[in-house]
């Protein structure tokens, strides 16, 4: 069975840069997967006639951001489209409208029909980071974040943040694709964040993972007085990581994250691209 993933490009309020259907083309080609791009346009609602009346340009500059926000759409698509053909990526393509707040939603809506979904992230960009939470707390499908400053390639190492919790569990599984294909992995359990029940999770999962053909080491590090998600990607560079699998601890309610620690820090400042489950 072929992986099918999913890129939404969401052009409101700012379109993500160029560079993420590269990456996320070359993160499919990696995979063997074939990809399906889909742009998120804005439809902003009409504004009532005492306001028009009020406001006289104000319906003329809503026409010109969704006519902005649909040509942006269009171009990031051909990118995609092209960047696809150069890696031999089947990819297929769509384009669809929500309003200002439920852009989010549409695209989690829609990732729940692929098996895995790619984000662009770049650091001022609130599409990309609202994106982001709304996918991974919405769709039930891992979420694969890419900086949009960084050239994604081949995932030859693994980086695993391991706490034996629920979440971290499902990411482990989610991650599988990578894991079979990585050629090393290993496991990071923080000691001084928090108490655990059992000091040898690490080599557990390692040894769980070998029983599955996966070569994996354990490794305890420690967060000191950093930020926990700051630390693990810190950790997950300085032993050449190309990417780092994390539970996504939080839960939401009407659109409002709440965020666990370490979650929120990827969320805010991501370093390296980051599969999160919930």
């Amino acid at each position: 069975m072929k992986l099918q993933a999913f890129l939404p490009l969401i052009t409101y309020p700012d379109a993500i840069s160029d560079s993420v259907a590269g990456n996320a083309t070359a993160l499919a080609a990696f995979l063997g997967a074939d990809l399906h791009v889909s742009a998120f346009n804005v439809d902003i609602p009409n504004v009532s006639n005492a306001l028009s009346r009020m406001l006289m340009k104000l319906p003329d500059l809503i026409r010109q951001t969704e006519a902005q926000g649909r040509a942006r759409g269009e171009h990031l698509l051909a990118i995609a489209k092209a960047e696809a053909a150069e890696r031999a990526v089947h990819v297929t393509t769509s384009t669809s409208t929500a309003g200002p707040p439920f852009l989010g939603e549409a695209a989690a809506a829609e990732a729940r029909y692929f098996d895995l979904a790619i984000l662009g992230w770049e650091a001022g960009n609130e599409a990309s980071r609202s994106a982001a939470e709304a996918i991974a707390f919405g769709s039930g499908r891992p979420t694969v974040m890419l900086p949009a400053s960084t050239a994604a390639g081949p995932v030859e190492h693994v980086a695993i943040a391991w706490d034996g919790s629920r979440v971290a569990a499902r990411a482990v599984a989610d991650a599988a694709p990578f894991l079979q294909r990585a050629g090393r992995t290993t496991v990071f359990t923080v000691v001084d964040e928090k108490p655990l029940d059992d000091v040898s999770i690490a080599d557990r999962l390692a040894a769980s993972l070998g029983k599955r053909g996966i070569a994996a080491e354990a490794m305890s590090i420690r967060a000191e007085d950093c930020p926990i998600g700051l630390s693990l990607q810190e950790h997950a560079l300085e032993h050449g990581a190309d990417l780092l699998v994390m539970g996504a601890y939080g839960h939401s309610a009407v659109r409002d994250f709440i965020l666990g620690g370490a979650t929120e820090y990827v969320f805010d400042d991501l370093k390296l691209p980051v599969l999160c489950s919930h």
